[in-house]
């Protein structure tokens, strides 16, 4: 197939006792084996705060670590009952901590009926946890048993969010209606690193 960068996800397997961080591990293992070049981002669970879940997955030394934040603090409890906005921090802390030369990527949704101090605080505290790649993107309703779009962000609105998220410090952010988090990852990376003059794992041990 010829490539050169892959996005490793999977659903929430928290019927597993390590929330399927070993797979994800040996996927990444794998994948170096038949093609050592390959560049790996995986897109990550928040393991429900096992920290050694977490290591097992760093220490197969992916190059990008993404875990989504996906929506402000106060809205937690209606968009992602089964999550901790402060141990989704946590976990990108912790990457940041384990492995510094390994970027933190996270994604957040607009248009769940987030005010824009929320979304700025969520992006301080996304920075201030050692995330450094950022997508924004358009909630959009899957299914009439899901939440309802409560507004339709304009395109001109993605932009100055963008522009934000670098002037707080990011290294790289997409933002858009289509984005989600996959969104041109290998851009979003090469990107980064033609901003800091090196490549992105460097800069983000910075």
């Amino acid at each position: 197939m010829k490539l050169k960068y892959v996005v490793v996800t999977s659903v929430t397997r928290d019927d597993l006792s390590d929330g399927g961080a070993s797979i994800f591990a040996e996927t990444i293992r794998q994948l170096r084996k038949e093609i050592p070049d390959m560049m790996i981002e995986v897109l990550i669970p928040d393991f429900q705060g096992d920290y050694d879940a977490l290591k097992t997955v760093l220490d197969a030394r992916p190059d990008v670590l993404n875990h989504n934040i996906e929506t402000v603090a106060r809205l937690y409890d209606t968009v992602r009952p089964q999550a901790i906005y402060e141990r989704s921090l946590e976990l990108l802390w912790r990457v940041k901590e384990y492995t510094p030369d390994i970027p933190g990527k996270s994604g957040i949704m607009l248009g769940f009926g987030e005010t824009g101090d929320e979304t700025r605080q969520t992006l301080q505290d996304l920075y201030d946890s050692g995330c450094r790649f950022l997508t924004m993107g358009q909630y959009l309703q899957p299914s009439k048993s899901h939440l309802p779009v409560e507004r339709f962000v304009t395109p001109e609105e993605f932009d100055a969010w963008r522009e934000t998220a670098l002037e707080i410090g990011f290294m790289e952010v997409a933002s858009g209606s289509f984005v989600r988090s996959s969104y041109h990852a290998k851009d979003l990376y090469q990107n980064a690193a033609s901003r800091s003059g090196k490549s992105a794992c460097c800069a983000a041990s910075h």
